[in-house]
């Protein structure tokens, strides 16, 4: 490479619960720099968790953060060209991919889903991957299911 790698931006801490990985989300979530919207449907999204799971002894940021743990993946497959031939070659993450992607995912498949408010639709995807269901949770199985299929051209590593 000619040029030198970007810096790292550093992302500041939310008002509320004091954490970067809810900064880093609700940029995920945010539209046309609505900040402040994409804040208050996430920590809507949170209370509508805690009504949900009542009986669940933890709070809701921790079913959140367990929620991106369960649909965090561990492997993805990159397209490699040898020899005049397209290989799908399993590869592992780096930590900070895993969870852009599982972030990017649950608001994804949030988005698709029916409901009333983005609010709700949050919510009831967050419940889901924290059951290990839903729309988020089946496209890591499905990544990792691609990447074990493909595990023949994994000596094709780059």
């Amino acid at each position: 490479m000619r040029k030198a790698k970007p810096k790292k931006r550093l992302v500041l801490p939310d008002p509320v619960f004091g954490d970067v990985r809810v900064s880093k989300f609700v940029n995920h979530l945010m539209y046309d720099g609505k900040k402040n919207t994409s804040y208050s449907i996430f920590y809507t999204a949170l209370e509508i968790v805690k009504s949900k799971l009542p009986q669940e002894e933890l709070t809701a940021l921790e079913i959140w953060k367990k929620a991106l743990e369960n649909i965090c993946p561990q492997v993805e497959v990159k397209s490699r060209r040898i020899g005049g031939a397209t290989f799908q070659v399993p590869t592992e993450i780096r930590a900070d991919r895993k969870e852009s992607i599982s972030m990017k995912n649950l608001i994804i498949y949030a988005r698709k889903r029916g409901g009333k408010t983005m609010a709700d639709k949050l919510a009831a995807e967050i419940v889901d991957a924290f059951n290990q269901q839903g729309g988020a949770y089946k496209r890591k199985e499905d990544m990792h299911k691609m990447a074990e299929a493909n595990r023949a051209f994994a000596h094709f590593r780059f």
